[in-house]
Parts: C-alpha cells; sequence; structure tokens
C-alpha cells in the first residue's frame, strides 16, 4: 500500500499528467513483485490492530515520497530567487504539472534536474529504495513510537533546512553576479545622471543572469550528483529512525 502512497507525493509520478490507475497499477505490480521476492515475514491479524498497520503503511509511504519531494524542490527555491534579483518575480506562471505558481527559472531548473535524474537511472535507485524498504522498515516497527518521540519531525525540519540550503547554494552565483550588476549601476547613476538606470537596469540584469546560468550549466550534473548522495544520505537516516 505505501507503494500507491510514494507515487503520489514523489516527483516524477506525482504530476497531474501521470493519470491515476498508473499509480496504482504501478503500485501494485511493485507490490506484486516484492512478494514475489520476499514474502511476508509477519502474520497480520484481521482485528481492530489491521487499521494500525494500514496507517503504518500510508505513512511509511508518505514519508518516503516527502524526501523526494524536498529534495527536488531544490530547483524551485533556487528559482525563486534568482527570479527575484533578475526581475522575473512578477512573470511568474501557473504550472500545469502541479497546479500552482511557480517561478520561470524554477521550472527549467526543475525539468533541467528531472532530466538528470532519469539520465543517472535516480528512477530505478527510488524502486530499489522503495523495495529495499519493505526489509528496513517492516510492520513491526517502530514509526509509531518514533513519530510520538518527535524524531521525524525533527529528521525532516533537519532536511527542510537542508534542501533551502542547497537552493541558496545553486542560486549563490547568480545572486553575487547580480549584486554586483547592481552595485555598477549604483556607480553609474552616481558619475554619470543622464543615463537612467531604471531602463537599462532591467534588462542588463536578464543579459548578466543568462550569462551566468548559461556558465554555471556546466556543474550542474555534478550539484546534481551531489544532491543525489545528500537525497539517498537522508533517506537512510529516515530509515533508521522509523525502525528505532
Amino acid at each position: 500500500m505505501s507503494n500507491y502512497f510514494v507515487f503520489v507525493v514523489s516527483p516524477l509520478f506525482s504530476i497531474r499528467q501521470v493519470p491515476a490507475p498508473f499509480k496504482i497499477g504501478l503500485g501494485f505490480f511493485v507490490s506484486l513483485i516484492v512478494f514475489l521476492a520476499s514474502g511476508f515475514q509477519y502474520t497480520v491479524p484481521m482485528d481492530a490492530g489491521y487499521l494500525l498497520y494500514v496507517i503504518h503503511e500510508v505513512l511509511a509511504g508518505l514519508l518516503l515520497g516527502y524526501i523526494f519531494y524536498l529534495f527536488f524542490a531544490v530547483a524551485q527555491i533556487s528559482g525563486a530567487f534568482v527570479d527575484l534579483q533578475m526581475g522575473f518575480g512578477m512573470a511568474n506562471i501557473i504550472d500545469p504539472m502541479t497546479g500552482v505558481s511557480a517561478p520561470l527559472t524554477g521550472n527549467f531548473k526543475y525539468f533541467l534536474l528531472l532530466a538528470v535524474f532519469l539520465a543517472m537511472n535516480g528512477h530505478h535507485y527510488m524502486l530499489s529504495a522503495l523495495m529495499d524498504s519493505y526489509e528496513w522498515l517492516p510492520l513491526a516497527g517502530e514509526l509509531y513510537t518514533a513519530l510520538a518521540s518527535g524524531s521525524v519531525t525533527e529528521l525532516l525540519t533537519r532536511t527542510v533546512a537542508t534542501t533551502f540550503i542547497l537552493g541558496f547554494q545553486l542560486a549563490a552565483p547568480i545572486i553575487v553576479a547580480m549584486f554586483l550588476t547592481d552595485t555598477g549601476l549604483g556607480f553609474l547613476a552616481k558619475t554619470a545622471p543622464q543615463f537612467n538606470v531604471f531602463v537599462i537596469g532591467l534588462p542588463l540584469k536578464i543579459l548578466v543572469g543568462l550569462l551566468v546560468m548559461m556558465a554555471c550549466l556546466a556543474g550542474f550534473a555534478s550539484f546534481c550528483s551531489y544532491l543525489m548522495s545528500v537525497l539517498f544520505d537522508h533517506l537512510r537516516q529516515l530509515m533508521a529512525v522509523m525502525t528505532g
């Protein structure tokens, strides 16, 4: 059951263009493969405690998918910083894949990150982590105890902070370039008041921002590789917390 909720929350499978029957069918077949590969290690009694096991699997799937979603939100966080500096903040559009307002450069970096993720066979690793979760997180795990103690909340808080820092690091070159551009425009306004910096400033910042973004694309693959390593490290931490 946790398979379907992973596909509901995680990137690539959670977009609106992926139909719900496909998510249900994929979750069913992944569950069937896991059952044929490892079988059941625990017998689930059909009593009042059965509902607790169902909620246990739902929460496990949502937590796994949410960790994946947070690290893909790094691109959106970075895009929000970049749009604010380049002047694209007023041009946010409604993303048809998520149904919410999304930054322009954030969408670009998100799809670029998704393409690199698929090129690195990241979806295979995601399915492998999902299948291994049945061994790492059995039905007799300590998920409810971890939730009650607040360790899961602490881990998710640290994960959100990590993704925010990574998003800022991804946008840092453009932020520095925009700061230097604003500084140069300020000196220009003082030394040559006849120039209207409000007219030439916006196209100049867009041009500089695009040039810096093109220069930074060379290292985007290595950043994605580092991002995936941090992602799977946090997944291991989540499994360790949920298993007690």
